[in-house]
Order: C-alpha cells, then structure tokens, then sequence
C-alpha cells in the first residue's frame, strides 16, 4: 500500500508533464482572447453547497461524492465539479459588486467515487468557464464558441456540437408530467436507478446509457413541443447566432445533462475518434443556481472539458506536440576539486537566463559527456585544473564538435551567439 497509489488516481509524471502544460497554456491563451479571467477555489466545500446546487436526485450527490466529517464535525466534500464552487466564491466575494458579466475560468482537480476507465479517474482534471450575468443568448453562443476554439486549436477537427433546451421551472413541469405519462408503463422495464427517477427528476432517464433504458425511452416526448415563449425564442436566437458563426449543431432532444441546476441551453461535444466514450466537453445555463445557493436571482453558463479526456484524444490523433528539453550548456568539472568552480559559473549562467545543468555526481569526463547528450546540450563547459588556472573553460560545441577556451566571463556570450547563429 505504500508504494501503490489509490484506485483510480495517477501520478503526472516529468515527462508526461510537457504535455499537460501545452494544454494549460492553450487554454490560458484562448481564455485571454475572449476575457476570461482566472478564478481558483477550494478542492473541498462544505457538502451543503453540493446536495443544494447539483441535486440531491442526481448520480453524484448520491453515489460518487467523497465526503467526510471534520475534527469540527462539519461535512465536507471533495469538490465533484467546479461549477458550485465558484457560484459559492461569486457570492462570498460579492464579484456581482465590480461589474454586471463576471467570465471566469479554471483548472484543477476534482473528485468522483467512480470506475475507472480509458481517460477517466477518481480524481480527475477539469478546465471550465463560467459567465455569471447575462440572460441573452448570446453569451451562450460565445461559451459554446470558445470551447469549439479551443479544440479545433488543440487540433480536434472532427468534432460534433449536440445542442438542446431544457425548459424552465414554468415549462418543465408540463414537460414532466407528459413525459411521466409515456414512462409509467414501462417503467418495470426500467433499471432500478431510472424507477427511482421516474417520480424525482423524470428527465434523467432520458439520459441513462443502459441499452434497455433506452429502448423504453424510443419515442418519448420532446421537450421542445412544451417550451414556454421565452424558452423557445431563447433556443430559436441562440440556433441563429451559432449559424451566423459557421458552427453546425444537432438537435438532440434527449440532451437533459446530469445536474438539476440546468435550465434552458444544454450542450455536448463529441470527438468521434475515441469511439463510445467521446464525449469531450459538456455544458450548459443554470439560471436558478445562484439563487438556490442563497444569492440575487443571476443568469449563468459555463461547461467543464476533462483534461484527461482531452489527452486521450491528442494521444490517439499523435497530435501532440513534439516537447525539447534541451539544454543549453552542460559544465563538466574534471574532478572533485573543480565543483566549486563549476558551481560558480552554473549559477552565473542560470542568473542570465541560460539552460544549464552540471554533474553532481562526481563522475568521470566520458560519464558526463553522455549526460550531455541525453540532456541535448548544445555545449559542453568543460573544466580541468588548467582550464581554471587561466579563468577559463574549454567550451565545446556539440553540433559541430569545434573546441576552444573561453574566458569564464565570456561563456555567457559565446553561448548566446552562437545559439542565435
């Protein structure tokens, strides 16, 4: 047990690393060209937030949250989702208080007692946005860009956008009640956790991926026959805009999402190359969500994309990119004596801006010289007893082999011509 992680974790290791902070930084260049700004909350809350904002009727409150009791006996809970979290940060922090359209995102860890599988873990890495303010479609249309942006940019071509509206609290009750009507019959054929929903949240049995769920469900009612005037305008305006923009969409009426606090947009996007799995990002608005938790009645979208998804994905397609750890000098003091030396001109050069490394080590010449290449060193600083008597190194460049003594303050430029050369 001590040397083996928990079940469904897994350490990022160095040279996977590269990898995740390309993605990192793709996202933190996407989110500036759209004015996202950075927000970074808890990795546990109290378990309040979550039963109130996500449902209590839903899979995560009721079989995936990691919750636990305090010394102070609070419950607390492993942040499930972000989304919460920073509606709970928008009102403590009363952002609401600097400007009318809060555009938030994040990246982090977040916690789900679930079976691992291909790209998905215990605990598992999220990047989301939020906008907290504006009731307009337009808004959902710039969110449901982004995230299209941000694919495409980490190269995801084959992308596909399923988009539907989930009603409002005036129109989803007269959905429900049509929707119970079709299932009432059926629902003996029903798995147990979609009997259990038939009378609590109805429309999560629409999502249920069990094959005989979804045979009962062929032919269920649409929720789009049963929007309300404001429902439908606000799907019709938001259809228009993401035409306006050259984005392909498909209605997808059983399209409901796994959270009680969506209302009216629910979206997902699917990247067919990682078969049954696909899906990359999902998301949509939850308008009643900062009142639930206590706050002025405030619109807001967002949607999560799952970095360990999104790797998965870049695996398959070899689109990642080629990550060079190359240094850009190795010093190789000639003995034990020489340390001191080499410390020296190692930390003058890492002072300059300069990649460097040295043998700590205290190996012979032949041993550092293989370290050089597998560090890719584009020099090699060596130096011996004569080398420092003069105040010098022999400075080989490792491309073309050529060597010659540099003074120890002409290391710096040497190096930085020549790379610029």
């Amino acid at each position: 047990m001590l040397v083996t992680g928990p079940r469904g974790t897994k350490d990022i290791l160095p040279e996977a690393s590269g990898n995740w902070q390309y993605i990192e930084q793709v996202v933190r260049d996407i989110c500036r060209l759209y004015l996202y700004k950075e927000i970074r909350t808890p990795v546990f809350e109290h378990t309040e937030l979550f039963l109130r904002g996500i449902g209590e009727t839903t899979d995560i409150v009721e079989k995936e949250m990691y919750t636990f009791t305090d010394r102070g006996e609070r419950s607390l809970t492993l942040r499930p989702e972000n989304t919460a979290a920073v509606v709970r940060s928008y009102l403590e922090n009363k952002l609401y208080a600097d400007t009318l359209l809060n555009k938030l995102f994040y990246i982090g860890p977040m916690f789900r007692y679930d079976r691992p599988q291909a790209g998905r873990y215990r605990q598992f890495h999220q990047f989301g946005v939020e906008a907290l303010g504006s009731k307009g479609p337009a808004i959902d249309a710039e969110i449901i860009m982004l995230a299209v942006q941000l694919l495409r940019k980490l190269g995801l071509d084959d992308l596909t956008l399923y988009l539907n509206s989930v009603g409002c609290p005036q129109c989803r009750p007269i959905y429900r009640e049509k929707l119970q009507d079709f299932l009432r019959e059926k629902t003996l054929h029903l798995c147990s956790d979609c009997q259990s929903r038939f009378e609590r949240n109805p429309m999560r049995v629409l999502d249920c991926k069990k094959e005989k769920c979804t045979e009962q469900t062929q032919g269920a009612p649409h929720i789009a026959d049963c929007l309300c005037d404001e429902c439908s305008t606000h799907f019709n305006q938001l259809k228009s805009l993401l035409t306006l923009a050259e984005v392909d969409f498909i209605l997808n009426p059983r399209l409901v999402r796994g959270l009680d606090y969506y209302t009216k947009t629910a979206f997902e996007i699917q990247y067919s190359p990682l078969g049954a799995q696909s899906a990359v990002c999902g998301g949509g608005r939850y308008d009643g969500l900062v009142a639930e938790c206590g706050g002025q009645s405030t619109p807001g979208i967002g949607f999560a994309i799952g970095i360990e998804r999104i790797l998965l994905a870049l695996e398959k397609q070899n689109l990642l990119p080629v990550i060079s750890n190359a240094i850009d000098v190795f010093v190789a003091p000639m003995g034990s004596d020489m340390q001191g030396i080499a410390f020296k001109l190692l930390c003058k050069l890492r002072e300059k801006g300069i990649t460097a490394e040295m043998d700590f080590m205290e190996k012979g010449i032949k041993w550092q010289m293989k370290q050089a290449n597998k560090y890719s060193a584009k020099f090699v600083a060596i130096i011996g007893e004569e080398e420092a008597a003069q105040n010098k190194v022999m400075l080989k460049n490792m491309l073309t082999g050529v060597q010659e003594l540099v003074s120890m303050d002409e290391v710096q430029q040497k190096i930085e011509l020549d790379v610029e050369a």
